[in-house]
């Protein structure tokens, strides 16, 4: 049985994600966060974890999945956002590798680039930059439009965003149409056990084909 490693398992994505990996059968879970999630499984381990003093002994799987990311209002400042999507995300990647993964996944967003001058867009692309330089035979990183499905918390914008999306759906190309994060959950298993390796980098409209 495989060992998936995943951070950021109390997002929309992430909580999916968790609970798929737990319903199939190849795969043993280990979640780093630092509070227990809500769910209880027998084959999900939940050592505490804290990410501004990692012990990279924890960070050892077969295939690491990254749903890790927050935004600018909820980390309180850019510097603190920029801590949580790349510093978080870089030093679990490095420390992964060091430890003998093979594959990971990354949930970034559209419109990632390292050139741009929107900063959320900007750090994106950069964490991808960086990923993708540590050596990974298999890379798998999401660009997702914007997510369908229950959050923790409530975003304004978000919901005005999906209630128009919804509305014109057959005017928004399909790259750049809502998904539901549990589909998403879903395209990163399914890559994982693709057999693919290199990097392949996936909008909305290949992760809605799984």
């Amino acid at each position: 049985m495989k060992k998936a490693l995943v951070i950021g398992g109390t997002g929309l994505i992430g909580k999916q994600l968790i609970e798929q990996l737990l319903a199939d059968s190849r795969y043993n879970v280990i979640a780093l966060a630092r509070k227990p999630l809500a769910i209880q499984h027998e084959k999900l381990l939940q050592p505490p974890f804290d990410f501004d003093h990692p012990d990279n002994s924890l960070i050892v799987a077969d295939e690491i999945f990254c749903c890790l990311g927050t935004t600018i209002k909820k980390a309180g400042s850019k510097q603190g956002f920029y801590k949580v999507d790349y510093q978080y995300v870089l030093t679990v990647a490095r420390a992964g590798y060091s430890n003998g993964a093979k594959k990971f996944a990354l949930v970034s967003s559209l419109g990632a680039n390292k050139n741009s001058g929107i900063f959320y867009s900007k750090t994106k692309g950069e964490i991808e930059e960086a990923v993708t330089g540590i050596g990974y035979e298999s890379l798998f990183i999401f660009r997702p439009s914007m997510l369908l499905g229950q959050r923790a918390e409530f975003r304004v914008g978000e919901m005005i965003g999906k209630l128009l999306m919804k509305s014109f759906a057959f005017l928004i190309p399909k790259k750049y149409k809502a998904i539901a994060g549990g589909q998403v959950a879903k395209a990163m298993i399914d890559c994982m056990n693709s057999g693919k390796t290199g990097v392949n980098i996936l909008a909305s409209d290949s992760i809605a084909a799984f």
